[in-house]
């Protein structure tokens, strides 16, 4: 029970960012002298720093007021793609000192994967001047499916001849540093969690737009991982039950549909017929390679008609799995993120916001809130970070239970 009030008690204060001692306790239920007791440990650690006082409403007496002191501490995050690695380091309240990213080696053998994710992590951790005893650990974000019991990475789609990776040991053993891993959609929805549009919301849905499609969920404030620690896989909802088979052995998903080569193949059809009018018919005559996702997003985000209608068409359907994800679930806010939709965020959100506004059954009662990600492309390997900073201080109901 300590552990977790304490946990309690940092959560406030880091969602707060400037709360008094007596606020904490109205907003938690915890008694005046428990809360006072966490806070000067807290303080005694370093971890929470007092900062001017304010007075209430009708109250005489100033309150203290409490913040994160966010230079007690950092956090390494890692996020692999396979096309791609990212790392960054980030104080205590997730904010980012250096970032850097380098292409995943060709091949993506694991050996070569962790050797290139240590080496980074250390050039990182070199230029943002931190001393090894301030870090807290290294949060890897993975493709998935996870088996978190084992640390390992469980033969992820688009890494051929990838099986069982013990991917946490590997990289511990590399980098010299605890490794907490996940897979990179719900370390993503973690870091909206601690620093972006989910801070301080109960309830919330996260879409990452990557190599894939994938999901994270928060559920009363507690990360929702499902029986095999695998929930949220949105990429993986049939929206087309006769569509193209998808990897998984279902048909018509999500992820099938609306990936980025599938966004490319499916411009590629428009633009295969006369007379598109599209400014992508050119190029794409000319080399068809040039016109690939980054490419389609540009283009749309310009207005080109042809483009816009592909996005568009993706967007509904992400819309679709996003008003079931609100009837079962009934989150009060859906997040979209990553690289995947860079440019053309807007008609995404406004699909999304269309749909929740009109589909779902408790829109009556209120209709959830639909929000772009704040950390944009860095949505994950700052993600990756806040893993390291969930585990070690937001408030884990396994904690209260081991208690």
């Amino acid at each position: 029970m300590g552990r977790y009030n304490s946990a309690v008690v940092l959560d406030q204060i880091q969602l707060a960012d400037g709360i008094s001692r007596a606020e904490i306790a109205e907003r938690t239920g915890l008694t005046p002298q428990t809360v006072s007791g966490i806070v000067k440990k807290l303080l005694a650690e370093g971890i929470v720093r007092e900062d001017g006082s304010s007075r209430v409403a009708g109250l005489g007496k100033p309150r203290t007021r409490l913040r994160i002191n966010a230079d007690a501490g950092c956090a390494v995050g890692l996020h692999f793609d396979p096309v791609g690695l990212a790392c960054v380091v980030v104080d205590l309240v997730g904010r980012p000192l250096v970032l850097k990213r380098t292409p995943t080696p060709v091949g993506a053998q694991p050996a070569e994967v962790v050797a290139a994710m240590a080496d980074l992590a250390g050039h990182v951790l070199a230029e943002a001047a931190v001393p090894r005893d301030r870090v807290l650990g290294l949060g890897l974000a993975s493709p998935g499916p996870i088996d978190q019991n084992r640390g390992m990475v469980v033969a992820p789609p688009k890494l051929a001849n990838w099986s069982h990776v013990p991917m946490k040991q590997l990289l511990s053993e590399a980098a010299g540093l605890p490794v907490t891993l996940d897979n990179d959609a719900t370390a993503a929805a973690i870091g909206e969690r601690w620093s972006g549009a989910g801070r301080g919301v109960a309830n919330f849905a996260y879409f990452f737009f990557g190599t894939g499609i994938g999901g994270g969920l928060i559920l009363n404030h507690q990360v929702h991982r499902g029986g095999s620690l695998n929930a949220a896989e949105f990429g993986h909802t049939s929206v087309e039950p006769d569509g193209p088979r998808c990897y998984c052995g279902n048909h018509g998903c999500l992820e099938s549909l609306i990936s980025p080569d599938a966004i490319t193949a499916e411009t590629h059809r428009r633009l295969a017929e006369a007379g598109t009018g599209s400014a992508l018919e050119a190029p794409f005559q000319s080399d068809p390679g040039t016109v690939d996702h980054a490419a389609v997003r540009h283009a749309a985000a310009a207005g080109d008609p042809l483009a816009t209608a592909v996005i568009r068409e993706a967007a509904e359907r992400v819309a679709s799995v996003a008003v079931n994800v609100a009837n079962i679930t009934d989150v009060d806010l859906i997040v979209l993120g990553g690289h995947g939709i860079r440019h053309v965020e807007a008609l995404y959100r406004d699909a999304v916001a269309q749909a929740l506004a009109t589909r779902p059954l408790s829109r009556h009662i209120r209709v959830a809130d639909v929000a772009v990600s704040p950390l944009g492309p860095d949505a994950a390997v700052v993600g990756a970070a806040s893993l390291v900073l969930h585990a070690t201080y937001s408030p884990q109901l396994s904690a209260l239970l081991e208690d």
